[in-house]
């Protein structure tokens, strides 16, 4: 699953990360197998700005699910201080870090500016260099992976030492990601929830073009959706009010914290009409679990991909817990943690 860390109107930013805490310990608890952060910036609608730092929590609160990064957008950090930060998570939980990353800012221009460290010169496009740099810096095991001899970072050690690393991703909503994913052999995860034009063809591109790799043998995608689930579909329909206008809002600049079902049915009236959504798969996924199940299974069934990630948005944080614990259930998924417990 795929947490934002979502604000709801009324609530505050505080809050809305101790959210994120209370169902990290479910999902963990419901047989989840990842629980991902996402990096957004200057919004009051999402909290996460920093996942590496609200991971190490999450990470001391849950058991077994893996943690990671939904993503660290690279552009505006150094290699070797991302490779800090995730070697120091890899070493508080050994086994079970994600590092998704992404080339997109997570906010506006301002924003991307304010990050910059130096605002003189324009942001250089050179993301692949950033890209094959840190997995230098991760380097475990093959050479592949390490600084070749005579490279002035060649020298550097990376700490904390121990064996193994977190898990590189690959992650994007454009057919660019998918072509980087594949030079660079590393598992696709795409942002189907973001932009669902292009989810095929990326998905199809990637594992067609996929070599094996010194990260992965065989090509491994997954697709980020939007899922909301309830007892009925007329509430289930009823509580997708509040994502529906946060989508529409965006669109138009509006960042302002997730409205009440209410107020966001009052307020889509006098937006009127919905455009048309593209793509061949709605972004969000609404209805009943056995609905939204057989709707989940046919889109990855279609893609031959063997995991999907689920974001979902509400404004009242219980109906979000019954939403996640309703398709686990659904899935089949709290058995399995039953019996692995």
């Amino acid at each position: 699953m795929l947490d934002q860390s979502p604000v709801p109107a009324g609530s505050t930013s505080g809050q809305a990360l101790q959210n994120s805490i209370e169902l990290a310990r479910l999902v963990d608890g419901l047989g989840y197998r990842r629980f991902w952060m996402s990096e957004h910036h200057a919004m009051d609608t999402l909290a996460c700005t920093a996942p590496e730092v609200v991971l190490a929590r999450i990470g001391a609160e849950t058991q077994r699910i893996r943690i990671g990064s939904g993503g660290i957008m690279l552009p505006h950090y150094t290699p070797l201080k991302v490779a800090e930060c995730f070697r120091t998570l890899h070493a508080l939980y050994p086994g079970r870090v994600d590092l998704g990353i992404g080339r997109a800012p997570g906010g506006g221009p301002v924003e991307a500016l304010a990050l910059k460290r130096e605002r003189k010169t324009r942001m250089q496009d050179d993301f692949p260099e950033q890209v094959g740099e840190l997995l230098a810096f991760l380097g475990h095991g093959a050479e592949e992976q390490h600084f070749p001899a005579g490279h002035p970072f060649a020298g550097i050690r990376v700490s904390p030492e121990m064996p193994g690393g977190p898990d590189v991703w690959m992650l994007g909503s454009s057919m660019w990601s998918a072509a980087a994913a594949v030079e660079f052999g590393l598992p696709y995860s795409f942002a189907h929830f973001f932009s669902p034009v292009h989810t095929r063809a990326a998905i199809e591109t990637y594992r067609r073009g996929f070599s094996p790799s010194a990260y992965r043998k065989e090509a491994e995608a997954t697709v980020a959706v939007g899922v909301i689930c309830a007892e009925s579909e007329d509430e289930a329909e009823f509580l997708s009010s509040s994502v529906r206008l946060l989508q529409r809002r965006i669109r138009q600049g509006d960042r302002s914290p997730v409205a009440s079902p209410e107020d966001a049915v009052r307020e889509l009236k006098l937006l009127g009409a919905m455009p048309m959504e593209e793509g061949e798969w709605p972004r969000y996924f609404v209805g009943t679990p056995a609905r939204v199940r057989e709707q989940l299974e046919q889109m990855a069934s279609e893609l031959g991909i063997g995991e999907l990630i689920v974001n979902t948005i509400m404004w009242e944080q219980a109906k979000r817990l019954r939403s996640y614990r309703l398709l686990a259930r659904e899935f089949g998924l709290d058995q399995v943690a039953e019996l692995a417990s």
